[in-house]
């Protein structure tokens, strides 16, 4: 949605990408704050929270060398100290937001994945489950980053209705209320879902699906230039900045209609 061309890069391409400071970061308080819940009710204050930002660092090292890269120039390991910093005020914010001794979450990064009637499988990992004792169910996203504009809110609010269409199509259970923690800015953002909205995502995803698989055979993947091409790792291989993509690796022939061409679909 956001760059046919990325996509290809990403996924197809398989392109390396350097880490990101604000990506790790927000790995970071994602595991701080799901390791929250590890500990009684009780003990869930901040300055616990804060305490375990280390030790997550330490672990996310071991998972992923490559973000040491991130302060390679640091020798003195004065951006390291800023950076964990703000990772702390993140985390602190959250207690202004929610209150985690009251919370007893019914599943914690939960991976889930369905398949709709057309055959399309989804797959996500959502960050919190709480399921009320009437048996109403809330999806909780955290966001490290600030709460965007109204006018580019959609993008968020597609990722919260994918998970409640991946829920309901898994469970049987259209999610109570979709709910996103802006720790950047301090806002909650909460949506209640009804089926309508679930099912027109789906005929969303179908019709983007058929647009991925289009590309795919026909090699056609175009650049959409936006703000966000500023960060971009590609700029080197994107039209946009005067470079060549790499050669398509995916066989390409003619389709039936004689209009394009068409190979073996792509990965999903």
């Amino acid at each position: 949605m956001q760059c046919p061309l990325l996509y290809r890069f990403r996924v197809i391409d398989r392109l390396p990408e350097k880490p990101s400071a604000a990506a790790t970061r927000g790995t970071l308080v994602h595991a701080v704050l799901e390791r929250m819940f590890d500990a009684p009710a009780a003990e869930r204050t901040a300055p616990r929270a804060k305490a375990l930002i280390p030790g997550q660092w330490d672990r996310l090292r071991e998972s992923r060398p490559e973000v040491t890269e991130l302060f390679a120039d640091d020798p003195e390991g004065e951006r390291l100290a800023g950076w964990l910093q703000e990772a702390e005020r993140l985390v602190e914010r959250w207690f202004t937001l929610e209150d985690p001794t009251r919370l007893e979450p019914a599943e914690r990064e939960l991976f889930v994945e369905a398949e709709l009637e057309s055959g399309l499988r989804l797959r996500g990992i959502i960050d919190r489950v709480d399921v009320a004792p009437t048996g109403e169910v809330r999806i909780v996203d955290y966001k490290t980053g600030k709460a965007p504009r109204p006018e580019y809110a959609e993008g968020a609010l597609f990722q919260m209705t994918f998970y409640a269409l991946v829920v309901w199509r898994l469970k049987g259970v259209v999610p109570r209320r979709l709910q996103l923690v802006y720790l950047g800015s301090g806002d909650v953002v909460t949506y209640d879902p009804v089926v309508a909205d679930l099912e027109r995502v789906e005929r969303k995803l179908r019709a983007l699906w058929e647009a991925i698989e289009r590309a795919t055979r026909t090699g056609e993947w175009r650049p959409r230039p936006t703000k966000l091409c500023s960060w971009c790792d590609h700029q080197a291989h994107c039209p946009e900045f005067g470079g060549t993509p790499p050669p398509y690796p995916l066989p390409v022939r003619a389709d039936e209609s004689g209009s394009g061409s068409q190979g073996r679909m792509g990965p999903d």
